[in-house]
């Protein structure tokens, strides 16, 4: 099969090639039944409020709100104060206390920042003007990696705005599936999973979708996972930030089982709110990768190795407020039995 240049790979052309391919098919979402929860229904409508009142906003006057909501997080209510200090000190020990407390700040800016980029991303960032907003990094590799006739494997973290990624690959006309837990309130969950669907970013439950994962990948689809969640016990530790922590094995054992190269993509802020550089630094084909790589433990270093160098070159955008290592220790090995003769009575 003859590959197309790069100057073929234009956006219409690739939606075209998926949406007219026989081979793929999106699977239709799950309606959720009614609910009558008048609670849930009371939050949805709060955030509708809210989403419409920072839409009717300039992204200039939601930055300045970001940076007055990240003082009172960071220097007056202290949430999470302990969590962070934590991380913090181990992820850098470098730092002084001011620097962290400058970094804690910076970060809480960057989440306000990633809400209101989320909230209008859809009126401001379209098909005719999304190079105004996006520099693409490498992207031959990614667009010749999704052309391949074998499924993809993205592996992202909660680094940067990552919701934004998802948004701007439908954009540029390749749908992917994203596998998440659903939300607890069903009214949020379908407004939600609707605005990721919005361009062709799908979501599949964390639960019970294992024969929707198995169908993308046979169709030769994009699938798209955070690598950087606590599994608990029984994930796969390896080191981050010199540090054990436990991620899910399946992210590994996709590309091993499937044959799917996987890509470690990254979505980082630039210079203003909206402005993203996007891209891959890695790609791991499993038809060329070495001998020593095939392996869940391997393959997990790797993009956790990948993950932590990109943290490091903007670490105030990445979710230092989620519990990523835990107390708990790998579960040691079992002793193998001593086999010999025995002992004469």
């Amino acid at each position: 099969m003859k590959r197309p240049s790069v100057a073929e790979l234009s956006p219409l052309r690739v939606l075209a090639k998926l949406t007219s391919s026989a081979r793929y098919r999106i699977p239709q979402p799950v309606r959720l039944p009614g609910y009558s929860n008048v609670k849930d229904y009371v939050a949805y409508l709060v955030v509708r409020i809210f989403v419409c009142v920072v839409q009717a906003m300039p992204v200039e006057s939601c930055a300045a709100v970001a940076r007055f909501l990240a003082t009172l997080c960071s220097s007056v209510f202290k949430i999470r104060r302990r969590l962070l200090e934590e991380n913090l000190k181990h992820a850098f020990p470098e730092m002084t206390a001011d620097e962290r407390h400058e970094l804690r700040w910076k970060m809480w800016e960057h989440l306000f920042l990633l809400v209101v980029e989320v909230i209008h991303a859809p009126r401001k960032i379209h098909h005719t003007n999304w190079r105004e907003y996006v520099t693409l990094v490498n992207a031959d590799q990614i667009i010749r990696t999704f052309f391949d006739d074998r499924p993809t494997v993205i592996i992202c973290g909660h680094y940067g705005n990552f919701e934004l990624s998802g948004f701007v690959l439908g954009i540029l006309g390749f749908p992917s599936f994203t596998i998440a837990r659903t939300l607890d309130n069903p009214y949020l969950d379908r407004f939600v999973n609707e605005f990721r669907g919005m361009t062709g970013q799908y979501i599949l439950p964390k639960e019970g979708s294992a024969g929707a994962v198995e169908q993308v990948l046979q169709q030769g689809g994009i699938i798209a996972l955070l690598g950087d969640q606590n599994a608990g016990r029984k994930g796969c530790w390896v080191e981050f930030f010199g540090r054990p922590a436990s991620s899910h094995k399946a992210i590994a054992l996709f590309p091993l089982a499937s044959g799917a190269p996987a890509i470690f993509c990254f979505a980082r802020r630039a210079d203003r709110p909206l402005s993203q550089v996007m891209g891959t630094i890695s790609v791991l084909d499993p038809l060329t990768m070495d001998g020593e790589m095939r392996s869940v433990t391997a393959i997990t270093q790797w993009y956790t190795r990948l993950l932590e160098a990109t943290i490091r070159e903007a670490p105030e955008q990445y979710w230092w407020v989620h519990r990523r290592w835990r107390d708990y220790k790998p579960r040691p090995k079992r002793k193998a039995e001593k086999t010999g003769p025995a002992k004469a009575a």
